[in-house]
């Protein structure tokens, strides 16, 4: 069983920067899952994937309009995924939650349903 906890959400203005965290506990922490990803969730949307890191470091952004502004990282050892966010623009106010994809997976993709774990998620605000 793994818990998520996300932090690091705030409200901050167009152009500005936040790092979000995401710290795994449970049964091995990161090392119990095949993937890590950031989703997010604006009002009246749908929940969108953002971006996955693998346990093997590869990672992959899947929503275009974040690509370039947008950085997944991981700490293995501190059982931590992070988003660093930067050039925020208004459209990416949104509840911003991380998942996890269990060992056994066999793909991780900007779909919700590829995920077993949720954290409660921490809201971003850009003004």
């Amino acid at each position: 069983h793994v818990q998520l906890v996300e932090s690091g959400g705030g409200s901050v203005r167009a152009g500005g920067s936040l790092k979000l965290s995401c710290i795994a506990s449970g049964i091995s922490g990161i090392e119990s899952t095949k993937c890590m990803a950031w989703f997010r969730q604006a009002a009246g949307k749908e929940r969108e994937g953002i971006t996955v890191i693998y346990h093997n470091g590869a990672r992959y952004t899947f929503a275009g309009s974040v690509k370039g502004r947008f950085a997944i990282s991981q700490d293995v050892a501190a059982n931590t995924v992070y988003l660093q966010m930067n050039r925020l623009q208004p459209e990416d106010t949104a509840m911003y939650f991380c998942a996890a994809g269990l060992l056994g997976r066999s793909r991780c993709t900007d779909t919700p349903e590829d995920y077993d774990y949720w954290g409660q998620g921490t809201q971003v605000t850009v003004s």
